[in-house]
């Protein structure tokens, strides 16, 4: 047997091993590309280099499909934050900035931050999916600030607020960048571009300030 004969079963092997990834990366860019309703699961396919049916054989659907691309690249980021976050040395407002700015650099600076304009734009016409994201991704994510907002208050680095407001005013910005970022982001002049590092330092120090007790 020669050496390409004893090699091609192990390229076969690893070529099977990295399908799952090669079909969430290619329905990763075709979802943030065309959003869900548009997406056809041939396109994932052939992008990815396969067939439709080699693609059912991983993923039953394209819902599962697109759960499993939100589980890979955006809950996947949430959940390590979540462990960071309980070991993390400092006061909150500390926290509370460290935790946007790293919500920037895993989640919005990256090509899957355009699944937040895919659900924004299209949650009313698949309800389901909808859901499936609020369970996984929003209400996590809400919880780990919610913790540190109300940790705040209770140690006395911030004054009482109504936390689940307060909750929406350390977000809300965030979802801002990354909508601009997948809309008029890309077609404004350079002089009127956002330093995403920037503005939210800047938030975060603006609440924080804002949250000190009298």
């Amino acid at each position: 047997m020669n050496t390409a004969e004893t090699l091609a079963p192990h390229k076969r092997e690893r070529r099977k091993q990295d399908r799952p990834g090669e079909l969430l990366e290619a329905a990763l860019d075709l979802f943030v590309e065309k959003g869900y309703a548009a997406t056809r699961v041939e396109e994932v396919a052939a992008r990815a280099g396969v067939s439709k049916g080699t693609l059912f054989l991983y993923f039953p659907s394209k819902e599962d499909l697109f759960k499993a691309v939100v589980r890979a690249s955006v809950v996947e980021p949430v959940t390590q934050g979540a462990a960071e976050v309980a070991n993390f040395q400092g006061t909150c407002g500390e926290l509370l900035e460290w935790m946007m700015l790293q919500w920037w650099y895993r989640y919005g600076d990256t090509k899957a931050s355009g699944i937040s304009k895919l659900v924004m734009s299209e949650a009313s016409n698949f309800p389901e999916l909808a859901q499936f994201y609020r369970t996984e991704v929003i209400e996590p994510g809400h919880a780990l600030v919610r913790n540190v907002l109300q940790k705040g208050i209770d140690q006395a680095e911030f004054r009482p607020v109504n936390v689940e407001l307060a909750l929406h005013s350390v977000m809300t910005p965030l979802l801002f960048l990354v909508m601009w970022k997948h809309s008029m982001g890309p077609c404004c002049p350079s002089h009127e571009q956002i330093d995403p590092q920037a503005f939210i330092s800047q938030h975060a120090q603006l609440l924080t300030r804002g949250l000190a007790p009298y």
